[in-house]
């Protein structure tokens, strides 16, 4: 739901099916900035483990959170974290992924 519309604003889009695959590519790429996940993911780690993950591996790097039934306090979001609630507008979304890409210094290149 979220992919085509952050495709459609020029951003690269790398998807994956669980916490661990994510850590894999994260490990592995470099030019990785922005890291949208789902709070519930199969496996062993949930998006606030892999948020904190991310966070502690590799700070520079912006989390956007969502859910359709889970919400968490702002205490659960990594610094910088961003929880956005399902549904969500594809266009709100893709305005968040810019304001952040700017923040990354990716504005000239999404």
């Amino acid at each position: 739901m979220a992919q085509d519309p952050i495709e459609d604003g020029g951003f690269r889009v790398v998807s994956v099916p669980d916490a661990a695959s994510a850590i894999r590519i994260l490990e592995t790429r470099l030019d990785i900035r922005i890291v949208f996940t789902d709070i519930d993911m199969p496996g062993d780690m949930d998006g606030i483990l892999l948020a904190a993950a991310i966070r502690r591996r590799w700070p520079p790097i912006e989390i956007v959170m969502t859910s359709s039934h889970v919400h968490i306090q702002d205490s659960q979001l990594p610094e910088r974290g961003v929880f956005v609630s399902k549904p969500y507008d594809g266009e709100q979304l893709l305005g968040l992924f810019r304001t952040m890409a700017t923040r990354t210094d990716l504005s000239g290149a999404p």
